[in-house]
């Protein structure tokens, strides 16, 4: 059976990285943020978003994603709400992409909020990526185009690396893409031999 190994890091830690290194050797990446700003097009999750916050998150009948995240990121009510909204779509989409992955021996699920989903569940291992928090800053920074608050109030919404690191199988720190690289060809071949 197909194994699922669990990819996760705190933001601008260089997930996206690693799982391009993963899928550069050939390995099935599933990236659920990706995947659940799709399913967060679909009429079906729009209805139960504007249900619970508000037509006025609507612009031209998409979800407008700064205004949500917005809403969201300084409210853990309202923050867990919209991940029981959207989290179980995410779930079933993985199931049937999951299906068509029979033939490899494991796939890489990467996933921003993992632990804090409890998505870690349903992973055979876990790797989790890291870096140090300035690094992560100034990464999101240049990538967003958003404030150093902006960047923190993200980090503080999410796990810490400490609390990832003692419940993952694997820990690769993402500050040079050589020493990464390494590391993911050195996770590969136990991953290989699961």
């Amino acid at each position: 059976m197909t194994k699922i190994i669990g990819l996760t890091g705190g933001i601008g830690s260089g997930k996206s990285t690693v799982a391009n290194l993963f899928m550069s050797k050939g390995v099935p990446v599933y990236i659920a943020d990706t995947e659940a700003k799709k399913l967060m097009e679909s009429r079906n999750i729009i209805t139960k978003i504007t249900n619970y916050f508000g037509n006025d998150i609507l612009v031209n009948l998409k979800i407008d994603r700064p205004k949500l995240a917005k809403l969201v990121f300084n409210n853990p009510e309202k923050l867990s709400e919209l991940n029981n909204i959207v989290h179980p779509e995410v779930q079933k989409h993985f199931q049937n992409w999951l299906k068509n992955k029979k033939d490899f021996p494991f796939v890489i699920k990467e996933a921003a909020i993992l632990f804090e989903t409890g998505g870690n569940k349903q992973c055979d291992k876990v790797i989790t990526v890291v870096a140090p928090q300035e690094l992560r800053i100034q990464r999101v920074k240049e990538r967003d185009k958003v404030t150093r608050e902006d960047v923190l109030e993200r980090i503080n919404n999410q796990w810490t690396d400490e609390m990832k690191i003692l419940v993952s199988d694997f820990v690769i720190e993402n500050i040079d893409i050589e020493s990464t690289k390494s590391k993911v060809d050195e996770i590969l071949k136990e991953l290989n031999n699961l």
